[in-house]
């Protein structure tokens, strides 16, 4: 039996290419691999959110289906998978909180958290403006949990350039997340 990382490469290009059918023989495939992804993003999430991370993952592929997009490999996918899963939580956290929410500090933790990852999605739509590579690691690194490694192989870079360019980001991050919001 061939490598199944091999498999998904090949159905990613045939689905890329048009093969509707190779997007069902993918998704058995992923779809271990991208719920623990989701998991990853809804333990930042508040435990009474609306998502559970099969609808997450449900959501994000969604927006994958209708891009058509093309993929390079099984990490590139993956990738624009977790990119997805942000932007879903990011739509989510605009809508108000929930009006079921009766307990206080659940209501201020939840409004909280939402603005926290609107402040995030803010600093990365303006770090992404003069440095994409940076963006793309923080990306990888906070939302879907790669390795340095892993990072600097999807990326096409040295280990030791994620290393310092994650070092730098993360203070940038810091002092643009510690201004006003108006700012961002």
């Amino acid at each position: 039996m061939s490598d199944p990382t091999h498999k998904i490469t090949e159905l990613l290009k045939a689905w890329s290419n048009g093969d509707t059918k190779a997007l069902d023989r993918l998704l058995p495939l992923v779809d271990r691999e991208l719920k623990k992804r989701a998991r990853k993003f809804m333990r930042r999430e508040n435990p009474g959110h609306v998502l559970q991370p099969t609808g997450l993952v449900n959501e994000a592929l969604i927006r994958l289906v209708r891009e058509n997009l093309s993929y390079a490999n099984r990490k590139h996918f993956y990738f624009l998978v977790a990119r997805r899963m942000r932007q879903v939580l990011i739509d989510y956290a605009r809508r108000e909180p929930h009006l079921k929410q009766v307990d206080l500090d659940k209501v201020v933790a939840t409004v909280e958290r939402s603005k926290e990852l609107l402040m995030l999605d803010a600093a990365l739509t303006k770090l992404a403006e003069f440095d994409e590579r940076k963006a793309k690691i923080v990306e990888c690194r906070f939302f879907i949990g790669l390795t340095m490694r892993e990072i600097a192989e999807l990326l096409g870079v040295a280990t030791t350039t994620v290393e310092r360019d994650w070092s730098f980001t993360r203070s940038w991050l810091k002092q643009q997340m510690s201004e006003e919001p108006e700012k961002l």
